[in-house]
């Protein structure tokens, strides 16, 4: 049997252009399998910028800063396109001595601002508008009429200095054609610059986070006596305990009345079912955990009421049991260092809901919160923080869950307990706890929506503990501290705003 073998020959420009094709596969595949191999090795970048376009930004992803420094730029130069369009038609806008108009404009460093005459008329301060005494306003906004005008001229005011007097046509009822409206350029600056931190989201932060080493070093004690007597002191008190949450008083009188004198220098106690004042001292069949000789573990006060004290003090009358040291942890500190180590976890305490109770014959409490509370708009002038407004830990008032426990196959309960378990490992780590044993004449004070405390166990048997306790709410602090402010920095802050003190 043969074997016939035939062969073809095929053209060379044929073979060439095979060839070719093969080569044009394999090129074409390679910068595609790269391509896939840069974007997954990039992921984590694209959250940092989801608006990346290579035509755009070129082949390569910014930085962080790059980022932040564009966000800055978009965001300028849309605040100046904003105040471009309010102000490039200016047909019915009035000027100095000029027409009545709904808006005026008014120049300020040299800028012209536009302001609605209804925002000036409504913050009049003139003694027919406010009452000098009571500073209660006399009229009411809805009292402005809808089509309001007004026009105004340049004036320097004794008191004020450079200012805008404004005359208004068809004025709210019961005011005469002589009523007049002054402001100062100082008052419409500030109204400006507090419009644009406003919407922007800026929040002026100064609290100062802390672990045991940092509070060692920066803690301070106040004198009584000065405390007592001098608002210079105050101030510096008031101020350390904002920033810190912690303070602590030295050479207090030994009376039940010291903790009253020292909670009414900055304003009126918070009286709550416990009473005005309080004594934390061990009793038989205790009501709180806290009257007992056990340990009682890191917490925060009344959680169990909508709006629990903001100070607490806490003096010492008696400390001759042993035992019974105190502890003190910054929660805020230890929520950015949870947020670190897990964005996941600091969200589930930031909205997963838990109810505290204090469920007695005589007295039932009971309100549910999250661990976490934050501002509404987390956008700081320190970008390294974190908009946290108050945190919320009491374990020991506790009660069980009333939402998400496990209905619908949800899962969430178990999520809240691992977050729950790597915060509390954060709060109670040794780095982070600040320990001291309050002697007698010495009183603590500190931010119990902030700072938590606990206490070690100590023999009632072989001495006396007793500390006489008082709350002021938050409201009360912080008027006393804008007081403050105002009368020693020239300043103010309010809703994380920057205020100058004008007339």
């Amino acid at each position: 049997m043969s074997l016939t073998i035939t062969t073809t020959k095929l053209p060379l420009r044929t073979l060439l252009s095979k060839s070719a094709k093969t080569c044009c596969t394999i090129i074409s595949l390679a910068p595609r399998r790269q391509f896939f191999f840069k974007s997954w090795s990039r992921g984590a970048r694209v959250q940092e910028e989801p608006g990346w376009r290579p035509a755009v930004y070129g082949p390569s992803r910014r930085t962080k800063e790059q980022v932040k420094q564009r966000q800055e730029q978009q965001q300028e130069s849309k605040r100046a396109k904003d105040q471009g369009a309010a102000v490039k038609d200016t047909s019915d806008v009035g000027h100095a001595d000029g027409k009545l108009a709904k808006s005026i404009m008014v120049n300020i460093d040299g800028d012209p601002k536009v302001f609605d005459t209804v925002f000036l008329r409504d913050s009049c301060t003139c003694p027919q508008c406010v009452d000098p005494h009571s500073k209660n306003k006399l009229f009411q906004t809805s009292d402005i009429p809808a089509d309001f005008e007004g026009s105004y001229k340049a004036v320097v005011d004794a008191d004020k200095g450079p200012s805008i007097e404004l005359e208004w046509k068809t004025d709210v009822k019961g005011y005469g054609p002589d009523h007049r409206t002054r402001h100062s350029i100082d008052w419409l600056r500030r109204a400006l610059n507090t419009e644009v931190e406003l919407r922007a989201f800026i929040r002026h932060d100064d609290r100062v986070l802390w672990d045991k080493n940092k509070i060692v070093k920066d803690n301070k004690w106040v004198d009584y006596e000065s405390y007592m007597t001098k608002d210079e002191t105050l101030f510096d008190a008031l101020t350390h305990l904002n920033k810190y949450g912690l303070l602590f008083i030295k050479n207090v009188p030994d009376s039940e009345q010291s903790v009253v004198t020292l909670a009414s220098r900055v304003g009126n106690l918070k009286d709550t079912f416990y009473g005005r004042t309080w004594d934390v001292r061990s009793k038989p069949k205790a009501e709180n955990i806290a009257y007992t000789p056990m340990f009682l573990g890191l917490h925060m006060d009344l959680l169990y009421t909508s709006n629990p004290p903001h100070l607490q003090l806490l003096h010492s009358l008696r400390a001759g049991a042993p035992g019974g040291e105190s502890f003190f942890s910054d929660s805020f500190a230890a929520a950015h260092q949870l947020k670190r180590q897990s964005e996941s976890m600091f969200r589930t305490l930031c909205t997963f809901p838990v109810t505290y109770h204090y469920h007695h014959p005589t007295y039932h409490y009971h309100f549910t919160r999250p661990v976490i509370e934050l501002f509404p708009f987390p956008k700081y002038s320190e970008p390294t923080n974190l908009a946290i407004r108050r945190v919320n830990w009491s374990p020991p008032f506790q009660a069980p869950f009333e939402a998400r426990i496990g209905s619908n196959n949800s899962t969430s309960l178990r999520s809240f307990v691992a977050a729950s378990h790597a915060y509390e490992k954060l709060l109670s780590a040794e780095e982070n706890l600040y320990e001291y044993r309050l002697n007698e004449g010495e009183c603590v004070i500190f931010d119990n929506r902030r700072i938590l405390h606990a206490r070690k166990a100590f023999d009632a048997t072989k001495g006396e503990r007793w500390l006489k306790g008082a709350y002021v709410d938050d409201d009360v602090f912080f008027s006393k501290l804008k007081v403050l402010e105002e009368k020693y920095e020239g300043k103010w802050v309010a809703e994380g705003v920057v205020r100058e003190a004008v007339k």
